[in-house]
């Protein structure tokens, strides 16, 4: 069996072009003023979050 791929040969350490171009901060910078989530995570709890509070209402 050969080795697995890393990105660098330091581990723990990594680089991500969407941080190094700022698309990361500008996604939580959207997500924070909007309320809307930007990943597939946070928007399913959000929706799934809005559908239990319209069938079982806030007392």
């Amino acid at each position: 069996m050969g080795r697995s791929k890393r990105s660098t040969p330091i581990p723990g350490l990594s680089f991500s072009w969407k941080r190094a171009l700022g698309i990361s901060q500008a996604r939580q910078k959207f997500a924070r003023t909007t309320g809307i989530p930007t990943t597939k995570q946070g928007l399913e709890r959000k929706v799934g979050k809005t559908i239990l509070g319209l069938l079982f209402g806030k007392h």
